[in-house]
């Protein structure tokens, strides 16, 4: 089963032990969200807002070849504090504005609107080579 509609599970607690859970309900049960207003925080590829423990707790889920994991270094070179707006995206797959901000291929999340920010040369060049895209533009 690949995308939910309300009429197709009322209640997760309805899915059967060994029953396959819809995409985007598996999904939800990764989604990240910020646990602190103060200190936010943007993935400048992405644009999925954390507080910078956050980061340096999980990395990011939709960037995970950045290594962010417990390396304070890295998470302030790959994220910023310099962005615009906010948007909870519960649902990336259907969701328009998933789609406008292009993040509809990400995990469900809040994201930032517009990040602010740039990539050192090497870290563009290791993104093209991977055919990755990034939301951050120059101030």
């Amino acid at each position: 089963m690949n995308s939910y509609r309300d009429d197709e599970i009322d209640d997760v607690d309805d899915v059967e032990e060994g029953e396959e859970v819809p995409l985007p309900i598996a999904d939800l049960a990764n989604a990240s969200a910020p646990n602190h207003i103060a200190g936010m925080r943007a993935c400048k590829r992405c644009g999925i807002l954390k507080t910078l423990n956050q980061f340096l707790d999980d990395g990011c889920e939709n960037c995970p070849f950045f290594d962010m994991e417990d390396d304070r270094q890295k998470t302030e070179m790959y994220t910023t504090a310099f962005f615009e707006g906010e948007v909870a995206v519960m649902d990336p797959r259907e969701s328009w504005t998933a789609k406008w901000l292009r993040v509809d291929t990400f995990l469900p999340g809040v994201y930032a609107i517009t990040i602010i920010g740039t990539f050192d040369k090497d870290t563009i060049e290791d993104l093209e080579s991977r055919g990755c895209s990034h939301r951050c533009r120059p101030l």
